[in-house]
């Protein structure tokens, strides 16, 4: 296939190969055992583990990660919302992925793919506050990935809205 330069395909493609790129160049972060209850585990294609087979945050682990916060507008709340926790881009850098594709999966056992190069093009949030306040479960928590979707008008659309997952209990790296 060959693509012109003016192409809104062409860029779609760039951009997975570079984030998918960038997802492989991120460092993996010296990473202890979890001191609290895990909740968040990353497995799949990456570099590197805690002692098990996959990378396992508690709280603390992803609150000490770098911090982003935003408040954007999302089909499920009538207002715009404060989001905040670490950007997946800095959660995968610390569980040293390689993949493309991410598996989100939540505690139901719903689950969406995702490109990797999401987390590299956009200020995707793993959420661990709403509002300023910890996310319960039946506020869509205690984990939720969240799109800056007022930030960008093309991540206001179905298919990036579908990316949002809530109640994130895992990440399977592809």
């Amino acid at each position: 296939m060959r693509l012109s330069r003016h192409d809104p395909e062409r860029r779609h493609v760039l951009w997975a190969l570079a984030g998918a790129a960038l997802v492989r160049a991120l460092p993996a972060m010296a990473l202890g055992p979890p001191s609290g209850p895990v909740v968040l585990t990353v497995s799949g294609a990456r570099r590197g583990s805690n002692d098990t087979q996959a990378i396992e945050f508690d709280l603390a682990m992803l609150q000490q990660l770098p911090q982003a916060s935003y408040a954007t507008r999302t089909p499920w709340y009538p207002q715009p919302r404060r989001f905040s926790g670490p950007l997946l881009r800095d959660v995968l850098g610390a569980a040293g992925t390689e993949g493309e594709t991410l598996r989100l999966i939540a505690l139901n056992d719903y689950y969406v793919d995702i490109p990797a190069s999401d987390a590299m093009h956009y200020d995707v949030v793993v959420a661990l506050r709403l509002d300023d306040k910890a996310m319960t479960v039946r506020d869509k928590g205690p984990l939720l990935v969240m799109y800056p979707f007022d930030a960008q008008p093309e991540l206001r659309t179905a298919t990036f809205y579908s990316r949002a997952a809530w109640q994130l209990r895992s990440i399977q790296v592809r």
